[in-house]
């Protein structure tokens, strides 16, 4: 809160009433309204903060993004099923889809936010001559920008309700990949000091896919204790 006069030194308060503390003064009155004063300011109380807020909750919301493209591409590799809703449309052509529509719908409200977001954050620290009103037409958009955003929360959330781990898809896809396991077996070949275990991982399954049986292969000709290969 700002409570220092109209260019913000105490000028006329000083010349007014010269014996009060008006530093003082100034903070326990706002303080006592419950806002946070701020000493330092100009014609008006700078928008630092408010520039601050914009950038923490585009932060949040980049990651949200993050997450709402990774959860999209989960559910198009299968890892992910989702739960049918009765009533609900995937497609005017194809009945079968059960579209991501609530990650999609996330994704593209935050990056909406984030572009109000980016604008408070470059515009509202700067102020004309120390005062100008480009801000106030500005400042009234900050409800669209916290709005998208919420709605954006809203629909990960149903997202992540109508979701379930399809493990079916999931063991089906590690069984085929066991070259998953060269950082472990590399590992504790140094345990026991066997020469080079991270060239021989590599050129066993750098680009390969590698099934169980060739890894097995590759386990028993290792001079590894048998508990170990266990």
């Amino acid at each position: 809160g700002k409570f220092n006069g109209a260019v913000g030194n105490f000028n006329a308060h000083v010349v007014t009433f010269p014996d009060i503390d008006w530093e003082e003064l100034a903070q326990s009155f706002v303080e006592s309204l419950g806002i946070e004063y701020n000493p330092y300011s100009t014609q008006i109380e700078p928008h630092d903060s408010l520039a601050q807020i914009s950038n923490a909750f585009s932060l949040a919301n980049t990651i949200l993004i993050d997450f709402a493209r990774d959860m999209w591409g989960y559910i198009s590799l299968a890892y992910f099923k989702q739960q049918t809703v009765a009533g609900e449309v995937g497609s005017s052509t194809m009945p079968h889809k059960v579209n991501p529509i609530n990650f999609e719908n996330g994704e593209g409200n935050l990056g909406l936010a984030n572009s109000v977001f980016g604008f408070f954050t470059s515009k509202l620290p700067i102020s004309r001559f120390q005062r100008d009103l480009s801000d106030s037409t500005v400042m009234r958009n900050i409800g669209v920008a916290f709005a998208y955003s919420i709605g954006a929360y809203t629909a990960l959330g149903r997202g992540l309700a109508r979701i379930e781990v399809n493990k079916e898809t999931v063991l089906e896809e590690l069984d085929s990949h066991y070259e998953l396991l060269a950082e472990v077996v590399q590992t504790v070949m140094r345990k026991y000091e066997l020469e080079n275990p991270y060239e021989k991982l590599k050129e066993f399954t750098r680009g390969k896919t590698v099934t169980q049986e060739d890894f097995t292969k590759f386990i028993d000709s290792l001079s590894l204790p048998e508990d170990e290969k266990e």
